[in-house]
């Protein structure tokens, strides 16, 4: 275990202060935000036992993905206000059971984006030109020019599932490559696409013939879960090239190896696997070890700009959290502020699930998109004569997402992402002088 007193030079504490654990490397500039305000102790390499043991005298805990923060180490931080994760994933943190405790557990979703996009285009081009078996090659004192023919990436077609700031970066980069864009999304804007360069497409089958190179940038859901099996693979160019540097689980990975062996595809460039690191003898250490197939160890976000970016960002809400204020990226922040919660809880699950239906009814049965829409809230009764209803707007856009998308919608948030997505709602107040026969009504 190595261990840094940040609060002081003395390594005094003091008891008035919040006091924050850092437990994995954190850059300096984003400590330098909470140690004016906060003691900070940096303790690396902590054992489960020991983090137990240490975890009860603080407010605060930062990590990134090798720290597991599991129940028990929640239950003995009596008094924990937040965990923080220097990054995007938070599958290290049992956030169901932070939630249950009232902890808020946030993270970085948007600090590695550019880092993400460059290694998606790396492993474009060095699949496209066999880089990695070039390199392997001529290191083992081979020179093989002949046999590492490659092709060319200008003038081919890119096809994008997930539009979002990772997927709208690849697709900017590739267009400067000279590459035709197209892409699927039920979220995507329609005028971010246009002005971008990039085909939407309504469907990913109609678009997976089409395609010279495909790319994955969606979260891990049920509906994205395989997104990509042996039917789709069997539907692509035998010269089609797939890439991953999303989540491990998009791509089926028994039918991406049959695909390689079958020669469905001609190669493949992943970052991320379902077993990570690939365990002996599994699906994954297979892909790894396949000729067709240039791998990395999850590399998507490791640049020195995006790790202290993550961190500035996580410091920057662990300080508004311990000062009283509002994250921008919880996992698990409420919908709904806790003096709102009774007044508004039924109609808030109510508005969320009419956003869900909406989407199930004509984006997923009927292909149509949501991103570019404009849709209505009117109150009635006594919502209408709410002055907040910021939970209600927060919930329809976490129920027209949800089946596509993991933002952690919230009331801090939910403008922006509704933005991003290119959905635009509009609130009425409805107010009525007749007798009602309702106290409350939503219309959509």
């Amino acid at each position: 275990m190595a261990f840094s007193a940040v609060h002081e030079a003395s390594g005094q504490t003091n008891p008035n202060r919040p006091r924050i654990l850092v437990a994995e490397k954190v850059s300096q500039d984003g400590l330098a935000l909470l140690t004016p305000h906060f003691d900070v102790d940096v303790k690396l390499g902590l054992a489960a036992d020991e983090l137990i043991s240490i975890i009860p005298g603080y407010h605060g805990l930062i990590v990134r993905s090798e720290t597991k923060v599991t129940p028990e180490v929640l239950r003995a931080g009596r008094k924990l206000k937040v965990v923080a994760r220097a990054g995007v994933g938070v599958d290290n943190i049992n956030v169901p059971a932070a939630t249950n405790q009232g902890i808020i557990v946030i993270n970085s979703p948007a600090g590695n984006i550019l880092a993400a996009a460059e290694h998606t285009m790396a492993l474009l081009l060095a699949t496209a030109r066999n880089l990695g078996r070039a390199d392997g090659s001529i290191k083992d004192g081979r020179w093989e020019r002949s046999k590492l023919v490659g092709v060319e990436v200008g003038r081919k077609t890119l096809g994008i599932v997930g539009l979002g700031k990772v997927g709208l970066n690849v697709a900017r980069m590739a267009k400067g490559l000279g590459m035709q864009v197209k892409a699927v999304d039920p979220y995507a804007s329609a005028d971010m696409a246009r002005a971008a360069g990039v085909e939407l497409v309504p469907e990913l089958q109609g678009m997976l013939p089409e395609v010279d190179f495909l790319t994955i940038h969606t979260p891990l859901l049920a509906t994205t879960m395989d997104l990509i099996g042996e039917a789709e693979l069997q539907t692509m160019r035998k010269t089609a090239r797939v890439l991953n540097v999303a989540r491990g689980g998009v791509y089926n990975e028994a039918a991406l190896l049959k695909a390689l062996d079958e020669g469905w595809i001609a190669g493949a460039g992943l970052d991320v696997f379902t077993s990570e690191p690939p365990t002996a003898d599994s699906t994954a250490a297979e892909l790894v070890k396949h000729p067709k197939v240039l791998a990395t160890p999850h590399l998507g976000a490791s640049t020195v700009e995006a790790q202290e970016n993550v961190s500035m960002d996580v410091c920057t809400q662990v300080l508004e959290i311990l000062r009283g204020g509002l994250p921008t990226s919880a996992v698990n922040a409420p919908i709904i502020l806790p003096e709102e919660y009774r007044k508004l809880q039924p109609t808030v699950h109510l508005v969320e699930q009419m956003g869900r239906l909406y989407t199930q009814h004509y984006v997923r049965s009927k292909g149509g998109m949501v991103g570019g829409r404009k849709f209505e809230l009117i109150y009635h009764g006594d919502l209408a004569g709410m002055t907040n209803t910021k939970p209600l707007f927060a919930a329809l856009v976490k129920g027209l997402v949800a089946s596509f998308s993991d933002s952690n919608v919230n009331i801090v948030n939910a403008t922006l992402i509704a933005k991003e997505k290119g959905i635009v709602i509009n609130e009425t107040h409805a107010r009525q002088s007749q007798d009602l026969t309702y106290s409350n009504m939503v219309t959509l």
